[in-house]
């Protein structure tokens, strides 16, 4: 996993390899409610709603989530859909001042899929948004990514990630 930042935003990326066709895989990240399945039980991560029971451009989805005890409702938008290649969900409410996470497939010769999440994202609150972030979100993020990447290699029965860089 990669953390990279400029002076207020950073970026996040995580790639890993899922055995399994591509369609399957694409099929496993259509369906909005898998989020809930993929996300660290300690976020305490409902969906309250979607527009749409598979995901694509246009698609709304709200969730309730608990940050450090504290209780917070996110909505997000699908950006960019593309079927079976890649689809992007941005914040429209929610913790950060910005949250832009997009998701790519890509089969790989001998079989299996290349999966990559980018989050471009940045923290309200100037300088004390930065220190947070240092202090605090990185790590959380990275915390929430490593479960996230365990449920899916373990849902796919996949080996260990591609690509693993440390922030």
């Amino acid at each position: 996993m990669t953390q990279a930042a400029t002076a207020q935003s950073h970026t996040l990326r995580r790639t890993t390899f899922l055995p399994g066709a591509l369609a399957d895989v694409f099929a496993f990240f259509n369906d909005p409610r898998n989020l809930e399945t993929i996300t660290p039980p300690w976020l305490g991560f409902r969906i309250t709603s979607t527009s749409d029971e598979t995901v694509r451009e246009g698609t709304r989805i709200r969730y309730r989530l608990r940050l450090h005890g504290i209780p917070m409702n996110w909505e997000s938008r699908i950006k960019e859909y593309v079927d079976q290649s890649h689809f992007a969900d941005e914040q429209l409410s929610g913790p950060y001042a910005r949250w832009y996470h997009r998701h790519r497939f890509r089969a790989v010769a001998g079989g299996g899929v290349e999966m990559t999440d980018e989050v471009e994202y940045r923290l309200p609150f100037g300088p004390l948004g930065r220190l947070v972030h240092w202090l605090v979100v990185r790590h959380q993020l990275r915390a929430i990514f490593d479960y996230r990447t365990r449920v899916i290699t373990e849902r796919f029965r996949a080996v260990t990630p591609l690509k693993q860089e440390a922030a």
